[in-house]
């Protein structure tokens, strides 16, 4: 079957961001995955980590309302190549001097936020420079790349020391900032990356009531809900795997990768889903927080290893592939709006400070309320998710 010209460009525009992507998730995975490391050479406590892990988050997202808003008027090739490369020199710097709490908590912190300058300029740039349909494409190639991310991360500190893990990491963030700043280049030569004219003319009219019209309220619960699964779930789950389930250090890193390599594939799950129901997003996301509760709750009553680790990836997965909706469907369909970067900057920063929330409480809740209650309260939150699914299909019935 022949490929059309449009299809083309979309697949050569979509998968450079892809792997520019990934390498993003790889940075942000990292510190999760070699925490069991630290923490056993004694460089810092799981409550440190946990702190840590919640300025990032803080950092990431007050970067995402930021630089998601900034992203409506400056180039995306600017964003995203300078937030590349900056992340690149503040993921190492942490890794210099990891126990040194002021400088810690700022190269981290900091590291956050140069890594909050790309995804919502990387939604725009593709949603005004391809049709609709390649732009949901493109949508779920860099959803998977961002559930990719961390199985390579948990591979890499499987086989490298934690300083290793940090230096990879940050060659890699920089070799895709040059590599994207040239392709990029050459795309906007080709005519392959565009900056229409309309987007700007349709600002006037994109404004907070033309949002409400488009469920921006029910997809910000939907974010809050998912990011805490997807973002502090996946980043406690190797210490829940070691400690919980009882396996060994390097076991956890193995299983935590073949994990999140199964999780991986939720961005297409969702595409898949979301084309059966015709494209409707809200049953989808009905669906997949109904079948996720049920998963926890699986969870909670399988002790037994294995059952236990397959029912809590099938519950990360479908929680993920509500959040593959929400970034891959709903963020581009509002390209009319020229609000793009801005709202899902908007969304990005609400999913981020849930996690950064709930990483916090989290770390804490281990100790009081131990592993079996927090995923009852994982379970709860996707209840909550169902809770405000229904009332658009009630309406839509």
């Amino acid at each position: 079957m022949k490929i059309s010209q449009k299809a083309k460009e979309a697949i050569l525009l979509g998968g450079t961001c892809a792997v520019a992507y990934l390498m993003v998730y790889v940075a942000r995975n990292v510190l999760g995955t070699v925490s069991n490391q630290m923490v056993g050479q004694g460089i810092f406590d799981k409550e440190f980590v946990g702190t840590l892990s919640s300025v990032f988050f803080v950092c990431y997202a007050i970067g995402q309302l930021v630089n998601g808003t900034i992203g409506n008027y400056v180039k995306s090739r600017y964003m995203i190549c300078g937030g590349l490369l900056l992340a690149a020199a503040a993921n190492y710097a942490f890794s210099l001097f990891p126990s040194a709490v002021p400088m810690a908590f700022v190269a981290y912190g900091a590291c956050g936020f140069f890594l909050s300058m790309i995804y919502a300029p990387m939604v725009k740039l593709v949603a005004d420079s391809v049709e609709p349909i390649y732009a949901t494409r493109c949508g779920t190639s860099y959803s998977f790349s961002m559930f990719f991310g961390s199985p390579l991360a948990g591979l890499l500190a499987a086989f490298l020391a934690w300083r290793g893990v940090f230096a990879v990491s940050s060659i890699a963030l920089a070799v895709m900032s040059v590599s994207c700043f040239v392709l990029f280049g050459v795309f906007e030569k080709r005519g392959i990356i565009r900056y229409p004219e309309r987007v700007k003319a349709e600002r006037r009219g994109g404004n907070v009531k033309v949002l409400l019209e488009r469920q921006i309220v029910r997809f910000t619960f939907v974010s809050m809900f998912t990011g805490i699964i997807r973002t502090t779930v996946i980043f406690w789950l190797p210490t829940y795997i070691a400690e919980y389930l009882s396996f060994p250090e390097r076991e956890a890193s193995l299983l935590f990768s073949v994990a999140t390599l199964a999780i991986s594939a939720s961005a297409f799950v969702a595409l898949g889903v979301y084309e059966k129901l015709g494209r409707d997003m809200n049953r989808a996301v009905l669906l997949f927080f109904a079948v996720s509760a049920v998963m926890f709750l699986l969870v909670y009553l399988m002790k037994q290893p294995l059952f236990n680790i397959i029912f809590i990836i099938l519950a990360i997965l479908a929680a993920n592939s509500a959040a593959s909706i929400l970034w891959s469907m709903y963020c581009p369909s509002l390209a009319a709006t020229g609000m793009v970067s801005g709202a899902t900057g908007f969304l990005d920063f609400v999913s981020y400070m849930s996690a950064a929330i709930s990483s916090k409480i989290f770390a804490n809740a281990v100790a009081s309320i131990g592993w079996g209650n927090l995923i009852l309260v994982w379970c709860g939150l996707m209840v909550a998710g169902v809770a405000i699914s229904l009332p658009g299909q009630l309406r839509r019935e």
